[in-house]
């Protein structure tokens, strides 16, 4: 396996950066203090590809890898982890169920504009009483003459407020469990779809999450997703590729946490010379740049095997976590280094102390990917 980036690679994570630190870095705070994902910047996005990073051409995508994902979203990480999570989110879930499982006509209809940037997708999934557990989902899907009627709430829903497209998962048969659940595309404007509370959160500030409720909302036969049934079963596959997502986001959030802390240090002057001089600080920026590495390239390698066609479940989950949990620990140490000035909103390393939470929770907390990667190796095993 070589996993030394290509000429196009360098180029990308160049223009990428490039593009984060000019549209991005100089908004990061407002955004956050406002709470508001800037739709101004999909347009700009959009021109980048990274609305539609691994769709083919001819939906408007710009066709690249698994691995250039990760670089993609590593990038804009490193500077606004809010920004990196609905991109990650709109390509890596709704995007990305309607491209694996959607029919041509499907894709034509509703991929294409996301692919493009014209709006924001959306998946739902999570409900109230039904996180980890899919097994709690209460939204139905019941028939009626012209296909279907949804009534249900979903919750944490990222871009519940703005999506222009809804991939909404219910269920449509209780007495088969996970294969009595199906999946359905919902557009903006179907009467019973109405965005409701939109969540206070701790981090991920600017990333919208919002409650998405239905109630009687028609939905004709084309806009099934897939076969009747197996919507869960086919969103674990969708949830094994954006794991990979969150791990690279993870990655992207660290680095940038490191950074921070590095300029600090070198700056920061105590007892007569720079906090970078002294070896507590130098051990903790050691450990922080190797963990970032190891992350990294975990993350890349379940990339990699995307790419070759491979199943990446076990591969995923571990990525997820490792890189996840590493990022926590990446950014407590740099409030840490920061001192009191961690502690407030001057120096970028306290944003960075509240995004992290986020992706040791989102998309499978770290309590799932261990019994997924358990479970997993014990079946290697017998």
């Amino acid at each position: 396996m070589d996993l030394r980036p290509t000429e196009e690679q360098r180029l990308l994570r160049h223009t990428v950066r490039e593009f984060a630190e000019a549209e991005m870095a100089p908004h990061t705070m407002e955004w956050d203090e406002a709470q508001r994902f800037p739709l101004e910047l999909l347009p700009k996005l959009a021109d980048l590809g990274l609305m539609g990073i691994q769709f083919p051409e001819r939906y408007g995508g710009a066709a690249m890898t698994a691995v250039d994902y990760c670089i993609c979203v590593e990038e804009l990480a490193r500077v606004d982890p809010s920004i990196a999570l609905s991109v990650a989110a709109h390509n890596g879930l709704a995007a990305a169920h309607i491209h694996l499982f959607g029919s041509d006509a499907q894709h034509d209809r509703y991929l294409t504009p996301l692919a493009q940037g014209r709006y924001l997708g959306a998946w739902a999934l999570t409900e109230p009483h039904a996180g980890s557990d899919a097994g709690g989902m209460r939204t139905t899907a019941d028939r009626d003459t012209r296909g279907w009627r949804l009534n249900g709430t979903k919750t944490f829903t990222t871009h519940g407020s703005l999506a222009g497209t809804f991939v909404v998962m219910a269920v449509t048969d209780a007495a088969r469990g996970p294969h009595g659940i199906s999946a359905f595309i919902l557009e903006r404007g179907t009467p019973g779809l109405v965005s409701g509370r939109k969540e206070n959160k701790l981090g991920m500030r600017a990333s919208d999450t919002a409650e998405v409720s239905l109630t009687d909302c028609p939905v004709p036969d084309d806009q099934l997703l897939g076969a009747v049934g197996e919507g869960f079963v086919e969103a674990l596959r969708v949830l094994d590729a954006g794991r990979i997502g969150i791990a690279a986001l993870a990655v992207g959030l660290a680095q940038g946490a490191y950074e921070a802390a590095r300029r600090y240090a070198i700056q920061r002057e105590q007892f007569g010379q720079p906090i970078a001089s002294f070896q507590a600080i130098q051990f903790k920026l050691a450990d922080m740049a190797t963990r970032i590495e190891a992350a990294r390239w975990l993350t890349y390698r379940a990339a990699y095997l995307k790419d070759q066609g491979r199943a990446t479940t076990c591969e995923s989950a571990m990525a997820k976590l490792f890189s996840s949990e590493m990022a926590v620990r990446a950014a407590e140490d740099g409030v840490q280094i920061h001192g009191g000035y961690g502690f407030v909103k001057d120096y970028p390393a306290e944003k960075f102390f509240r995004d992290v939470k986020l992706t040791t929770i989102g998309e499978g907390t770290s309590e799932i990917q261990r019994l997924v990667i358990a479970r997993l190796l014990q079946q290697r095993v017998s």
